[in-house]
């Protein structure tokens, strides 16, 4: 019993899909009975082709002409396509009805294409949903009680434990803990929050255990923002789209009055006769019919995804293929984008009795013990060394970690924190630590005894090929690069220097980096964002081409991107790039193709040198033609 329940269930998710493959099915099984002289069995398969294929785009056409007072291409077809069957009918060329039943296919389609990227915002939606807990744990009376989100109100007192995700936005009363926020804001490094500090609904609660106070409603809390702005911003139609949907109606409606006129003028002005008129006017409708231009850009753009798949490159619609190529400004996320996201020792530096292993070995001993990111970024690059761990460790979060190691104390931790167990820093290594300070950098000194032993510095890796890709990209004729950030100004101008991006935005909220893009926008009209985490999904959505990180990158970023470099090699954006400019080159080439063939079919059925069968040769030739070239693209 489940078959059948899958099958009726992938049928109601991909109707559009089976319908024109239904249709195609029937058309050659129509064509293939004709050719064998079956007129009976051909005439019941063919009108299914065109009843399962055209059914949409009929309903879609008349629901227009007769809510909108409009007509569009998809009513064109139909009637294009009813009309070449009619003569083939009636002149008994019932090749002609085989010609129709392709112009329906391809609506077909073109239609169940489009449903699969209207998919896309329902997608983002769930995924951002996902983000957090269905139910918080409130203190009522002294106890601990679960209750629904949606449920809670302003004042209410939560509990978060280790390890959890912050349910709602609030204002911490009792504890102290690490918070991962970099999903919400950015920063690269956990935030150390303790009371009277705001905490976001989506970030995820480090060692501690905190009791929160929500402060405002579940409903305006970060991240619900961000799923409204997501919402906002993924509805707007593009300049672009409505263009074609004005070109589109204004074509049908030339075209059908057109029609009308060759139909029922020429007896009158030229002394035509009817046959001859009716023969020349749907001679007219099937050789002026769309598809050349529809096969000028679809196959192209096929051709391009297919290309680009080929390559780490996920493009999930044509139309931002298109785009990625008229792109003029390009907003780079910091963390995660132009970094890895993950912390590692960037340098050690010791005092003059030691050396940079034994600072290594001292501080991975006491940090062992922590959960900290700083202490396994130390740990990780201590891994290749012999040290033991030390004993009767403690953590003060926020400034540092003491332990024994090798019966002395050591000392991890920053410098206010240092200075209270040694007699004194030493000059020089403070000038280095302050110059990495200013250069974004963590800074941990590490103490034995009452000696300093040295400074480590911890940091956000650039990405190796980010200064190559920004370099590149400048060349290719991007005008404006920009990078947005949640991080600290300090940290945000390190990196850009590092990998030669002038403009940075930092200490921004996902709203803030939605408001650049727009302000881009206003400037250079076509812009892209390239972003991994949660808070760069509404700028991901607004940007007119969104770009996420595919290994790195949230759910959510994913869904909202509308392009993904799977490998997270950023160096792939300026491929993306040449694509998307190539298929614009030869989309212009085969639409000028296109429209030749047209006006030259045109002219022909106006002086009479052509017939309707040539007209179906002139018009599906160049609808392979175009084709053909789209395909150039695979290469």
């Amino acid at each position: 019993m489940l078959y059948p329940q899958r099958l009726g269930q992938f049928t109601k998710e991909h109707a559009d899909t089976v319908a024109a493959l239904l249709c195609g099915l029937l058309l050659f099984l129509g064509w293939f009975a004709l050719h064998l002289g079956w007129l009976g069995l051909a005439f019941l398969l063919l009108p299914a082709a065109y009843v399962i294929g055209g059914y949409e785009s009929a309903r879609e056409g008349l629901t227009t002409l007769f809510k909108e007072k409009e007509l569009d291409v998809d009513l064109l077809m139909i009637v294009a396509a009813i009309g070449a069957a009619s003569l083939g009918l009636w002149r008994r060329e019932y090749h002609l009805i085989i010609d129709g039943a392709i112009l329906i296919l391809i609506f077909a389609i073109s239609g169940a294409l489009e449903g699969y990227a209207m998919a896309r915002t329902e997608r983002s939606i769930r995924s951002l949903m996902s983000l957090t807990p269905d139910t918080a744990r409130v203190l009522l009376q002294g106890r601990e009680e679960e209750i629904p989100i949606s449920q809670l109100k302003v004042g209410d007192e939560i509990v978060v434990k280790p390890g959890e995700l912050i349910p709602t936005d609030g204002i911490i009363l009792s504890g102290y803990s690490t918070l991962n926020q970099a999903a919400i804001t950015g920063e690269s490094l956990p935030v150390e929050k303790t009371v009277g500090a705001e905490v976001f609904a989506g970030t995820l609660n480090g060692y501690g255990a905190l009791q929160i106070k929500v402060h405002k409603p579940a409903q305006s809390s970060l991240i619900q923002r961000v799923i409204r702005l997501v919402e906002q911003a993924q509805t707007e139609a593009p300049p672009s789209q409505e263009f074609i949907d004005r070109f589109e109606k204004r074509y049908a409606k030339v075209i059908v009055v057109v029609g009308i006129l060759l139909a029922t003028l020429p007896p009158f002005i030229w002394g035509w006769d009817w046959e001859t008129t009716i023969y020349r006017a749907l001679t007219f409708l099937v050789v002026a019919s769309p598809c050349a231009l529809m096969a000028a850009i679809m196959p192209t753009l096929l051709s391009g995804i297919a290309n680009g798949a080929r390559q780490g490159i996920l493009f999930k619609n044509g139309a931002q293929l298109e785009k990625i190529g008229k792109v003029r400004a390009i907003a780079f996320d910091k963390t995660g984008t132009l970094t890895t996201g993950q912390l590692q020792v960037f340098q050690v530096v010791s005092a003059s009795e030691y050396t940079r292993d034994d600072v290594l070995k001292t501080a991975a001993s006491v940090e062992s013990s922590s959960e900290h990111p700083i202490g396994k970024a130390i740990v990780q690059a201590a891994s290749d060394l012999n040290w033991v761990g030390a004993i009767k460790v403690q953590a003060l979060p926020g400034q540092g970690i003491v332990g024994i190691a090798q019966e002395q104390q050591v000392i991890v931790g920053n410098a206010v924190f240092v200075q209270l167990y040694v007699t004194n820093l030493p000059e020089e290594l403070q000038e280095i630590a302050q110059s990495w300070e200013q250069q974004g950098k963590t800074v941990v000194w590490v103490a034995q005894g009452v000696e300093v032993m040295g400074v480590i510095a911890i940091a956000d890796q650039v990405r190796s090929q980010a200064a190559a890709t920004i370099s590149r990209l400048k060349k290719l004729g991007v005008e404006q690069i920009v990078m947005l950030t949640g991080d600290n100004q300090e940290t945000a101008h390190s990196v850009a220097k590092a990998v030669g991006i002038d403009r940075v935005y930092a200490q921004l909220l996902p709203e803030d980096k939605l408001d650049v893009i727009r302000r881009l926008q206003q400037q250079y009209q076509t812009v892209a964002m390239v972003g991994d985490g949660i808070n760069d999904a509404p700028a991901l959505a607004q940007a007119s081409v969104g770009i996420a990180m595919g290994i790195s990158g949230s759910d959510v970023a994913l869904e909202t991107a509308d392009i993904v470099l799977m490998a997270d090699k950023l160096e792939k954006i300026a491929v993306a790039i040449h694509l998307g400019r190539r298929s614009q080159l030869i989309v212009k080439q085969n639409i000028v193709v296109a429209l030749g063939f047209i006006l030259l079919l045109l002219v022909g059925n106006f002086l009479g040198n052509i017939n309707l069968p040539i007209g179906v040769i002139g018009h599906e030739g160049s609808t392979v033609l175009v084709t053909l070239s789209g395909l150039r693209l695979l290469k």
